[in-house]
C-alpha cells in the first residue's frame, strides 16, 4: 500500500518585527538618505558652499597668510578661515532672508517692518524676472526644444513694454496692462521666428536663437541713441522713463519687491496647468518624448513647435517686461535686462525643467544675488564669488551621478532595493 504524500501549505509569515539596527527612525532616514532628485539638489547646494568656503579663504591674503604658519600656531589659521566663512555666509542670509537685528528692532518698536523686510524684498525682486525667463526655457525644453534666445526675447520684450510704457499715456491701470502685453508681444514674436524655421526647415533651434540674442541686444544699443527714444537732454545712452501709470506697484512704499513677484506666481501656476492639465500640454509632452510617435498618432508636429517657440518667448518677453517696469532705472539702457535670459538657462536646469521648481530655484538665485551685495559691502568679497557658487550649485546638478558617489547615495538606495526585494521573495 503506498502511503500519500501530503504537502500543508507553510504557515503564512507573520510580519518580522525590526531589528535593532533597523528602527523607524533609521528607516526614515535611509528614505530621506535616498538618491532622489531633492536630495541630490539639496546637497548639491551643500557641496557648493563648502566649496565656496574654502575659495572664500583662498581670497583674503590676510587668512591666507596664516597658513604659512598653520604647523606653529593653527589656531590663528582656524578662527581666521571660519571667522571670515561665518561672516560672508551671515552676511548672505542677512542680505537675502532677513537680519535679526533689524527684525528684533522691528519687534521691540525700535525699527520699522520695511527694514526688516527689505532683504526678502530684494531677494524677491531680483527673482521675479528669472521665474519668466526659466519657464520660458522649461517649457521648450518640455517640448524637445532647447530655447537659449530667453535673453534675445527678454530683450525684444523689455523693449516693447518700455516704448509702450513711455508712449501711449494711459490711465494708471490700462497703461500697465498695455505695457505686459507688449512686452509679451514682443517676445512672442522674437520666439516665433526660431519657431517657425524650426518647422517648415528643419533649422536647428540652438543656432538660430543664439543669432537672434545677438540681433536684439544690438537693436536695443541702437534704439535707445535715436531721437524720441533717448531720454532728452541726455548724450549716454539711456531712453525716456517709462510713464508712473506703467511702473509696476510696489509693495510698502520703501519696498523694492512689486507686482512682479505675483504675476510670476500666477503664471507658474498657467504654465504648469498647461503642461499637465490641458490638451497642447499633452501634444508637446508627446513631441519631446517621441516626434515620430507624436506624428504618427496624428500631432502636428511643426505646428506644435512653432507654438511652443511662441509660448516661450512671451514668456521671456513678459520677463524683461517685469525687468523694465518694475526696476528703479524705469527706463532702457545697454544692461537693462542685466543676463536674466542666461540665467533663465540655469534657473531651469536647477528646477528640473518643472513650473514650482523653477520658482523655486528662481527665488535661490534671488536670494543669493541680494545676499551677495551684503556680503561685498559688509564682509569684502566680491561679487564674482556669487556667480562662481550658481556656477557650482549647476555643474553638481548636473553631475547627480557624481553627488551621489561623494555621499555613498548609490550604494543606499541599492542596499534598500536590496532589502525590498529578498523580504518580497
Amino acid at each position: 500500500m503506498t502511503s500519500e504524500a501530503t504537502t500543508e501549505a507553510p504557515p503564512p509569515e507573520k510580519a518580522e518585527k525590526p531589528a535593532d539596527d533597523d528602527s523607524f527612525l533609521s528607516h526614515f532616514l535611509r528614505n530621506l538618505w535616498s538618491a532622489n532628485t531633492v536630495t541630490v539638489t539639496v546637497l548639491s547646494i551643500v557641496l557648493a558652499m563648502v566649496i565656496g568656503a574654502v575659495l572664500i579663504v583662498v581670497s583674503d591674503s590676510n587668512v591666507l597668510a596664516t597658513f604659512g604658519y598653520i604647523t606653529a600656531r593653527p589656531s590663528d589659521a582656524l578662527n581666521g578661515s571660519w571667522q571670515l566663512i561665518s561672516t560672508a555666509y551671515a552676511d548672505l542670509f542677512k542680505g537675502a532672508v532677513f537680519d535679526p537685528a533689524s527684525v528684533s528692532a522691528w519687534m521691540h518698536g525700535t525699527g520699522s517692518w520695511q527694514t526688516a523686510f527689505t532683504p526678502l524684498s530684494e531677494t524677491l525682486t531680483y527673482a521675479a524676472p528669472l521665474v519668466f525667463t526659466g519657464l520660458s526655457v522649461a517649457l521648450a525644453f518640455r517640448g524637445g526644444l532647447f530655447n537659449i534666445g530667453g535673453q534675445g526675447q527678454a530683450v525684444v520684450g523689455t523693449i516693447t513694454a518700455a516704448v509702450a510704457g513711455f508712449t501711449f499715456g494711459l490711465p494708471v491701470v490700462l497703461n500697465l496692462i498695455a505695457a505686459l502685453i507688449a512686452g509679451l508681444l514682443g517676445g512672442a514674436l522674437w520666439g516665433f521666428i526660431p519657431g517657425i524655421l524650426k518647422a517648415r526647415t528643419g533649422a536647428h533651434e540652438v543656432i538660430t536663437t543664439i543669432m537672434l540674442n545677438y540681433v536684439g541686444i544690438l537693436f536695443l544699443g541702437w534704439l535707445i541713441l535715436q531721437k524720441g527714444v533717448q531720454a532728452i537732454g541726455r548724450s549716454n545712452a539711456i531712453s525716456k522713463a517709462v510713464a508712473p501709470s506703467a511702473q509696476l506697484p510696489s509693495f510698502g512704499g520703501v519696498l523694492r519687491v512689486n507686482l512682479g513677484i505675483v504675476l510670476a506666481v500666477l503664471v507658474t501656476a498657467a504654465v504648469a496647468w498647461l503642461l499637465n492639465r490641458s490638451a497642447f500640454g499633452f501634444e508637446l509632452r508627446a513631441v519631446g518624448a517621441n516626434p515620430t510617435a507624436a506624428r504618427t498618432a496624428g500631432i502636428s508636429v511643426a505646428k506644435t513647435y512653432a507654438l511652443l517657440m511662441v509660448v516661450a518667448g512671451a514668456l521671456a518677453g513678459l520677463g524683461g517686461a517685469i525687468q523694465v517696469l518694475g526696476s528703479t532705472a524705469y527706463a532702457l539702457t545697454p544692461q537693462v535686462d542685466a543676463t536674466i535670459g542666461f540665467d533663465g538657462l540655469l534657473v531651469a536646469l536647477l528646477g528640473r525643467n518643472r513650473p514650482w521648481g523653477t520658482l523655486l530655484a528662481a527665488v535661490l538665485f534671488g536670494a543669493l544675488r541680494a545676499g551677495g551685495n551684503l556680503m561685498q559691502v559688509d564682509a569684502q568679497i566680491s561679487l564674482e564669488l556669487v556667480t562662481v557658487l550658481q556656477a557650482l550649485i549647476v555643474i553638481f546638478i548636473a553631475a547627480p551621478a557624481l553627488v551621489k558617489s561623494i555621499f555613498q547615495l548609490r550604494a543606499a538606495r541599492a542596499a534598500r532595493l536590496g532589502t525590498s526585494t529578498a523580504k518580497g521573495w
